[in-house]
């Protein structure tokens, strides 16, 4: 073979590496979105649907999302003494019952990027994830799963999964209709992000979105991009807006002991509480 056909090959292979290497957004041009995030406590899909336990779920089975009631123009109405007592929190919260996440969103002909910045609290109740500090999880639901437009992730966690109190500790997250795509950072070196799924149970990996995940922390903060196909796992495409809910474990928190969103809608190139705009 003709060595310079073999040095155009090298080089060309180079250049398409490259050009996909800086295929990113322009992170400086992407409108951010702060969505608060917060402990939620013992209060599982079966707590948040029961009328007994939870007014607002009067409101649910009207078609109104949780953030509609609960977040007003940035703030969250939340009886957070009650989140932090031992009724809903058994166990003891966290001294930091919430926090913003800013979130940015951009998308090309095949991919989504998205981008979480924050800063990580102390003061965690349950430190018992030993290897990372942080973990970052962004969940979508596909227009399967019941109410999933509605109340984000709370319809993969109820009442018998492990670390609720009397549970099984082998219960995972699960939902009993549709699925949600599940993508995961973690913080210790050499972790490998989670392209999962959650279906009947929750599987870390397996997922078809082709997830991919980057991180790293500078002083204070903490900057985590994911990014994904557009046309795997739950679909996405120009023109759509999907149900999304963002949920970190910080302090080296695990299962339940983590703060998380309400459910909000990702616009892409369309209406959505977080807009992705198209690069």
């Amino acid at each position: 073979m003709n060595k310079n056909f073999i040095s155009l090959a090298v080089i060309s292979t180079l250049l398409a590496s490259a050009s996909a290497a800086i295929a990113a957004p322009d992170w400086s041009k992407v409108p951010k979105k702060d969505i608060l995030l917060f402990h939620p406590g013992v209060t599982p899909i079966e707590w948040a649907t029961k009328k007994a336990e939870h007014s607002g779920s009067t409101a649910i089975k009207k078609g109104e999302t949780c953030a509609g009631c609960h977040d007003e123009k940035g703030k969250l109405s939340l009886d957070f003494k009650r989140l932090a007592g031992k009724e809903l929190e058994p166990k003891g919260a966290p001294k930091t019952l919430s926090f913003p996440v800013g979130v940015q969103a951009a998308y090309d002909a095949t991919s989504l990027y998205l981008r979480l910045t924050f800063k990580s609290p102390d003061g965690g109740a349950d430190p018992a994830d030993k290897e990372n500090e942080v973990k970052a999880n962004v969940m979508f639901a596909n227009d399967k799963v019941p109410q999933g437009d509605l109340v984000g992730c709370w319809a993969t966690c109820h009442q018998d999964a492990r670390t609720m109190p009397g549970a099984d500790d082998k219960k995972l997250k699960y939902v009993k209709d549709g699925a949600y795509d599940l993508m995961q950072w973690k913080s210790a070196k050499g972790a490998k992000a989670a392209d999962g799924t959650v279906t009947d149970k929750r599987a870390m990996d397996g997922g078809k979105a082709d997830a991919r995940a980057e991180g790293s922390k500078s002083g204070d903060t903490y900057t985590v991009t994911f990014t994904r196909k557009l046309a795997g796992g739950v679909a996405m495409g120009e023109g759509k807006a999907i149900p999304f809910g963002i949920a970190i474990h910080a302090d080296h928190a695990t299962g339940r002991f983590h703060h998380v969103s309400f459910g909000y809608k990702l616009g892409i190139g369309s209406e959505g509480d977080v807009k992705a705009i198209r690069f």
